[in-house]
């Protein structure tokens, strides 16, 4: 009968560990694991992908410290639409400022705290390896426009997911590989 209950106490005991070692919260990273520069490419997809295909995105951050805060900039090189052999190519560049707030690994954008306004409004949070920049604006007709940013640093460099949603439809994604290059 002994070996009976411990062979039924074995699978619960098991259990327990298992549970307990899953459900225990991973640490957030500070900002500071976040400062670099990183340089990659990605792919954006949209709704007429099936149809359009995709563009490809060069993408270079740099995240920087700024007292009493820090910088995200970032500029992507898009190429994709007119003629396949010469496409067209467009670039973009964003810099945004972050403040601390009471709440830590979250941060409200310098400017950027009026969601009717042109820069729209902005925070951050970090949560375990990722930081999040998250930006929504309203539009003239009273929609609004949230577009989201993931950066997890992984191995060597970080994973970029962007979403842009209007209206609570995807418009579009950008999937992303950076390498960190230098401080």
């Amino acid at each position: 009968m002994k070996h009976l209950s411990l062979r039924l106490l074995a699978p619960i005991f098991a259990l327990t560990l298992l549970v307990g070692t899953t459900t225990a919260k991973a640490q957030d990273l500070s900002i500071e694991a976040f400062y670099g520069h990183f340089q990659g490419s990605g792919v954006a997809e949209n709704s007429d992908s099936l149809y359009f295909g995709v563009t490809v995105r060069d993408l270079d951050v740099r995240i920087t410290p700024e007292a009493p805060g820090f910088a995200v900039e970032w500029t992507s090189v898009i190429r994709g639409g007119g003629d396949p052999d010469n496409p067209d190519v467009r670039k973009r560049t964003q810099k945004m400022s972050f403040l601390p707030t009471n709440t830590p690994g979250v941060y409200n954008a310098v400017g950027a705290q009026d969601p009717r306004s042109a820069d729209g409004l902005g925070w951050t949070s970090i949560k375990e390896r990722t930081f999040t920049i998250h930006v929504m604006r309203i539009t003239q007709t009273g929609g609004y426009v949230i577009q989201t940013y993931d950066r997890t640093l992984d191995g060597t460099g970080m994973k970029l997911k962007f979403v842009n949603v209007a209206d609570g439809e995807p418009i579009r994604q950008v999937e992303a590989r950076l390498v960190k290059v230098g401080n």
